[in-house]
């Protein structure tokens, strides 16, 4: 175990792209750490350039308080788990989880106690003699993280690793991922575009935005106080409901291009007669049963079991597609219904798009 280090790290390309700008992050011994954003956003050039993949401009990475920019990546002290498994395909389970030991030259007692336990932990034992095909994609994926395991590295790098699988077994193996880095204690760098699994996976999320890191802390911290329109939109599902709007004269209140008025649970004063973009969750939103509020025209109505989603627009914001959740069943009964907002309410700047 150890702790990671990054500390203004960049990567710029010989024809000049700017791939990831001056990122800082420490990652704690033990902690697990979720890069998350859309594709194209450098997530995964980061961890490369962490694992050694990817040269790095300028900064410096640091693991267990030594600088590794200029080791090789069998040098770093790291195990890496991939998209694809990288597997080897003519050799056995048991093959596959020795062969970067044998390459040390590790004893081969040393190696079978290892690939026992790991094989242990991972529920591979009764498969060590099968080839990858003989395997499903999870059971894959397990002998992937057990040729991580075997190595005993300071630190884990897991770059999309269950994005081939299908959606009931990516539950069931990022539980297990989850599960078996604490029972492990392994510092962990994942990177994922899935923002459900970053959520339900992260001590700590970095959201990555254009190559920068839009904002670093806890789940909560990300979903409750996102500290842009950006984060605010990926963090939760479905998005947050945006709207461009202004702060009444009194800061009591404020109100949308269609004279719509939302109150805000506190006066902002200092905000009084101020352009805002208005943020507003799904689940923050909730039919009143009368007449005041804001009003909805329904467009689709979708019965998820447990939740039902409502998607319309409001009076007067045509065009603007508006998402309320509801728990259980909910039955509209008209074309029109009334919404009223609780206090979870954001406000945001419209040009540098900053937490107000």
């Amino acid at each position: 175990m150890a702790e990671l280090r990054l500390n203004g790290v960049e990567k710029i390309y010989p024809n000049g792209f700017h791939a990831i700008h001056g990122i800082d992050l420490d990652v704690s011994v033990g902690e697990f750490i979720v890069l998350v954003g859309p594709s194209g956003c450098g997530k995964s050039t980061l961890l490369r350039m962490v694992a050694g993949l990817e040269t790095i401009s300028s900064g410096e990475v640091e693991i267990a308080g030594r600088t590794v920019n200029e080791l090789e990546p069998a040098d770093r002290d790291i195990a890496m788990v991939f998209q694809n498994y990288a597997l080897y395909p003519h050799m056995t389970v048991q093959g596959n989880m020795a062969y970067g030991l044998k390459n040390r030259g590790m004893a081969r007692d040393e190696i079978d106690r290892r690939v026992r336990e790991a094989a242990e932990i991972l529920e591979l034992s009764a498969l060590l003699d099968r080839r990858p095909n003989q395997l499903s994609g999870g059971q894959r994926q397990r002998v992937a993280m057990g040729r991580a395991i075997v190595r005993e590295p300071s630190v884990f790098l897991f770059d999309e690793p269950l994005s081939n699988l299908d959606a009931k077994l990516r539950v069931q193996m990022r539980v297990e991922i989850k599960r078996l880095q604490r029972r492990l204690g392994i510092t962990s760098l994942y990177v994922t575009h899935d923002q459900v699994e970053a959520m339900t996976m992260a001590d700590r999320l970095v959201v990555m935005n254009g190559g920068r890191a839009e904002q670093i802390g806890t789940p909560i911290e990300l979903y409750e106080r996102p500290a842009t329109t950006f984060v605010a939109t990926f963090i939760g599902s479905p998005s947050m409901n945006q709207f461009e709007a202004t702060v009444s004269e009194d800061g009591s209140a404020v109100v949308l291009a269609s004279g719509a008025a939302v109150a805000l649970p506190e006066t902002r004063a200092d905000l009084a007669g101020r352009r805002v973009i208005l943020g507003i969750r799904p689940e923050d939103l909730s039919p009143t049963g009368g007449s005041v509020g804001l009003s909805l025209e329904i467009d689709l109505v979708e019965h998820l079991g447990a939740d039902t989603l409502i998607h319309g627009h409001l009076e007067g914001e045509a065009g603007h597609l508006v998402t309320v959740r509801v728990g259980g069943q909910f039955e509209a009964g008209a074309e029109r219904i009334n919404l009223a907002a609780n206090s979870a309410i954001h406000l945001f700047d419209p040009e540098s798009t900053a937490r107000l």
